[in-house]
């Protein structure tokens, strides 16, 4: 018998199938303030969040929150605008729910985008990060409850959680574009409040590199599910303990719709090579 998480995959996904016979095999996942981005993608069909079954709804205003299919480098793809995060009250279980219709409907490869806080000296405002690896201090996790063998193994391996030939392909698109790119270390909180310096201090000190609030429950169901998972952050602010700034959130976003484009520049070559 399927579990009750199977059963609900499998009724979101037969939702979007009635709606679209897309047969894309990559999905990307847009982020804070990342959303809004949509040259290059060929619509065809845009599904809100609230109208498929069982599927998270995000309350916070910069996260449109559409399923949107159709095509993009001339390639099928299913775009999300928006995420719901572990703050806004829901278990990571809950909030890696979409990247499991994502597996159902046939996407094998997973394109992660979010805002962070830069705590890497060398990095700036508007960098593009590819990330490498991550740590989980959000202290919640996807796989946490029984296991659904149909979904993945019970002790998914996490030695390439993020895959190695994805970052080159997207390191040689850059440096086609001209765009420059990093590489680092996401570390995940909860949040929903900033850090402070010392907390900045400690992440750092553990060997992180970016923070923010978002993109490893995503990733770990998607591991689990078999996927390869290419994640890129844009570091929306700086977040350097000895000379820290308060943090003004109109700022952020902008700082992330301006680097929106070379996102997606990024992204689109990578999915027009794959």
């Amino acid at each position: 018998m399927a579990s009750e998480l199977l059963t609900h995959i499998h009724e979101a996904r037969d939702f979007v199938r009635a709606r679209s016979k897309s047969a894309a095999r990559v999905g990307v996942i847009l982020g804070t303030g990342l959303g809004d981005f949509t040259h290059g993608l060929e619509a065809e069909v845009t599904i809100p969040y609230r109208d498929i079954p069982h599927f998270p709804v995000s309350a916070v205003e910069s996260h449109a929150g559409e399923m949107v299919l159709g095509r993009f480098s001339g390639k099928p793809v299913v775009l999300m605008r928006g995420r719901v995060h572990g703050y806004e009250g829901y278990s990571l279980r809950e909030v890696s729910f979409p990247v499991r219709v994502l597996r159902a409907l046939g996407v094998d490869t997973l394109i992660l985008s979010n805002a962070v806080g830069g705590m890497n000296p060398n990095f700036q405002a508007g960098s593009l990060v590819l990330v490498t690896d991550h740590i989980n201090l959000t202290g919640d996790n996807p796989l946490i409850g029984p296991n659904d063998d149909e979904l993945g193994p019970r002790f998914p391996d996490m030695s390439r959680a993020y895959d190695p030939d994805l970052i080159r392909l997207a390191e040689g698109v850059a440096a086609e574009l001209k765009i420059r790119t990093e590489r680092g270390v996401f570390v995940s909180v909860m949040g929903p409040n900033l850090e402070t310096a010392a907390e900045y201090r400690f992440l750092r000190a553990i060997g992180a590199d970016v923070v923010g609030m978002s993109l490893i429950a995503e990733n770990v169901a998607a591991i689990h599910g078999g996927q390869r998972v290419l994640a890129i952050s844009v570091v929306t602010d700086m977040c350097l303990p000895d000379n820290l700034k308060p943090a003004h959130i109109p700022e952020i976003l902008r700082v992330a719709g301006e680097a929106a484009p070379r996102l997606m520049a990024v992204v689109g070559g990578v999915i027009e090579r794959m």
